[in-house]
């Protein structure tokens, strides 16, 4: 079970793994052995995700989801299985954190006088400085 907070608690259940070969350096242990571990895991259909946390988690890894719901995490950091696997759950772990709070709300606030007046200003001073590029005329 992947613990994320006492609200968020997935069954590993629902995730899926694959293993492939890693890329890069790592002698002969690198060609011979599937390391790499891809975790995949159906975000929408995720009854063990909360609704609101569910849709913060949507919308901001969107680009990292699949058409069909489905986020894909790899990870080749370690050269055995069992390291990756939890690699991939703690790079989930993270994400759901970043999630699993509502954002705070902007509490609204009114621009300062004195920043009234100074855009104001700088306003006026940018209109002269346009008004005096106009053309030269020989009305004198």
């Amino acid at each position: 079970m992947l613990e994320v907070n006492n609200r968020i608690r997935i069954p590993l259940r629902e995730f899926h793994f694959r293993f492939s070969r890693s890329s890069g350096a790592g002698g002969q242990n690198v060609n011979k052995v599937n390391t790499k571990a891809t975790l995949r895991w159906r975000v929408a259909g995720s009854a063990s995700l909360p609704g609101d946390v569910r849709e913060r988690f949507l919308l901001k890894f969107r680009r990292r989801i699949t058409g069909e719901g489905e986020l894909v995490l790899t990870s080749q950091r370690f050269r055995d299985q069992g390291r990756n696997v939890a690699d991939c759950l703690e790079k989930l772990r993270g994400m759901l954190e970043e999630v699993a709070r509502p954002p705070k709300r902007r509490a609204a606030t009114k621009p300062t006088r004195g920043a009234k007046e100074r855009r104001l200003r700088e306003k006026s001073e940018r209109s002269d400085l346009k008004k005096t590029r106009g053309r030269v005329r020989e009305d004198d």
